[in-house]
């Protein structure tokens, strides 16, 4: 196995830290040809346990980041210790002060009506000159797709950033990876919400402690189901340690 990979639950994760991510991102932002990154978090890890279709494009991904505290204490209770979490929120705000600096442009395409412009103006006004080459929500039909990726591609832009949940955004990337021509698509899950204010992020503290979800669930409590998947994990990653 590759030191920069990491198998649990067959699944791949990247094992690297942020400033590697960062570097790997410009690499492919040079080379010019489309890439996928996934931000898994558990309910993406035990999604892909019965979701063929998810778990092939997990395995498939240039890059599979660890998004969840829970990941990286799994890992290290079963000795697979990962080097560092990696939040779409952070990755959001530190491609964006890469962007800015490099002048590379993004688009933000996904979440609730009006949170991907909110989310963009204030990615510009923390990172200056940021180039935001598009923002948009996520309400469309199947017949408005052709028109969303002739837009997306029109505006050339070096990094697509897609809010439409887990598994839905994964897959719609990795079906319209090649047409985008866009060299860096990532999943970025909820990260609009809370980068627009429309949700407030858990303090550093609680995020250490690994309690984030429960913070967003007192927000948002019809993520309750979404939130069982927790125990599901807990109970694999016990199964897995007592080898049962």
């Amino acid at each position: 196995m590759r030191s920069e990979m990491v198998t649990l639950f067959n699944l791949n994760i990247s094992n690297l830290s942020k400033a590697e991510v960062l570097e790997k991102i410009e690499g492919f932002i040079k080379s010019g040809r489309p890439q996928l990154i996934v931000t898994l978090n558990v309910f993406a890890l035990v999604s892909a346990q019965k979701d063929k279709e998810l778990k092939d494009i997990i395995n498939s991904a240039d890059l599979s980041l660890p998004d969840g505290k829970g990941l990286i204490l799994a890992a290290k209770l079963l000795n697979l210790p990962l080097k560092e979490r990696i939040s779409g929120v952070d990755l959001v705000e530190e491609l964006s002060e890469l962007a800015a600096k490099k002048g590379y442009s993004i688009y933000l395409f996904g979440a609730k009506r009006g949170v991907a412009e909110k989310a963009a103006r204030r990615l510009q006004a923390s990172y200056l000159g940021l180039k935001v080459s598009g923002a948009e929500d996520g309400y469309f039909t199947p017949q408005d797709e052709p028109k969303i990726i002739e837009r997306i591609k029109k505006a050339k832009v070096d990094i697509l950033l897609v809010a439409l949940g887990i598994p839905r955004q994964e897959k719609w990337i990795r079906h319209y990876l090649q047409d985008l021509k866009v060299p860096v698509c990532i999943g970025v899950g909820g990260s609009f919400d809370v980068i627009s204010g429309r949700l407030k992020r858990a303090p550093r503290w609680i995020q250490d402690w690994g309690f984030e979800w429960l913070y967003r669930l007192v927000q948002e409590p019809r993520r309750i189901g979404r939130n069982l998947s927790l125990l599901r994990f807990a109970f694999m990653v016990l199964k897995e340690k007592v080898g049962v």
